[in-house]
């Protein structure tokens, strides 16, 4: 059975609407502070406390009440630029139960989802919390984010990490322990993102959720998880034909007239398939494009071919 809300316990429900602070800093506020190598260190301000770093110890008290944006000196004399995070940075310093799904990705899904203020979504694969805290934000107060995690590790991660970054517990997410190709109960979903081994598995489980015209996207990491995907998309029919993208960011150096591409950027991290739900009965036109030549041959043992059918 489903165990909403009872994984990790940790802080109280509140909602979203007061978890983005302005004004001078205060205890329990996030705090980026970053050295003059630019590696930036977060913190939460206790009064009394102190950051201790090899550059020297650095007393919270120096920076409550004050403005962010400031300059703090430690007690050898290094210079930090203090600053309330922005996710992006909080999702890339964040304690890991497994890999995050990074910015540029989460960003993506985002607005592939066509998630907004009201909107209802279902994640499985919460991970460490990282897509989690933008569904919430994307959502809204008016909102809800229902997640699934089979493993009680991550998604203790993933509360900690959910409930640091906006300071409480949001009374509008759901984190069940448990599979989603069983346990989904939700229905009329706006949209549904997976992020798992095998998210063909959970096909099933989330036609029955979607609302007609309702989004999914799927984050794979290989081209056979990719392929089988898809095709089992189309197999099983009553849903629009899968696209299928990747993001690729590549940051610039920005020196006088030294301007030019950094040397590394953030290339492949997953593939992000798409495709929306059918109302009830709908069936597509034959795709009127043809298979590259060789596509569905007799070394193709993908879903939908002739040794996928099962011998009478």
């Amino acid at each position: 059975m489903p165990d909403d809300d009872d994984t990790a316990g940790t802080g109280d429900r509140a909602a979203l609407g007061g978890s983005r602070r302005r004004g001078t800093f205060a205890v329990g506020d996030l705090v980026q502070l970053t050295d003059p190598r630019g590696k930036m260190h977060t913190i939460t301000l206790t009064q009394g406390a102190s950051y201790h770093t090899h550059r020297g110890s650095l007393p919270h008290d120096d920076i409550l009440g004050r403005p962010e944006g400031i300059v703090v000196t430690s007690s050898n004399g290094t210079s930090f630029l203090a600053l309330r995070p922005i996710l992006d940075d909080f999702v890339l310093s964040m304690p890991r139960g497994a890999q995050v799904i990074y910015p540029k990705d989460a960003a993506r899904i985002v607005g592939l989802a066509n998630l907004g203020a009201g909107a209802r979504v279902a994640e499985a694969g919460v991970g460490s919390g990282a897509l989690t805290c933008s569904l919430l934000r994307s959502v809204g107060d008016a909102g809800a984010v229902y997640s699934y995690e089979r493993r009680p590790e991550f998604a203790e991660v993933a509360t900690g990490n959910v409930v640091k970054w906006f300071g409480h517990r949001p009374v509008n997410w759901t984190l069940t322990l448990g599979d989603m190709a069983h346990d989904l109960i939700q229905r009329d979903l706006d949209a549904v993102v997976l992020d798992m081994l095998a998210p063909w598995e959970c096909l099933e489980s989330v036609a029955s959720a979607l609302a007609p015209g309702g989004v999914l996207v799927c984050y794979v990491a290989t081209t056979t998880q990719m392929s089988r995907l898809v095709e089992t998309m189309r197999v099983q029919g009553g849903w629009t034909e899968p696209r299928a993208e990747e993001s690729l960011l590549r940051t610039w150096h920005l020196e006088g007239l030294a301007v030019r591409p950094d040397h590394r950027m953030n290339g492949h991290t997953a593939f992000l398939i798409t495709s929306r739900r059918l109302a009830p009965g709908t069936v597509l036109p034959p795709r009127k494009r043809r298979p590259a030549p060789g596509a569905y041959g007799e070394d193709y043992t993908g879903p939908g071919s002739i040794r996928d059918v099962p011998e009478e």
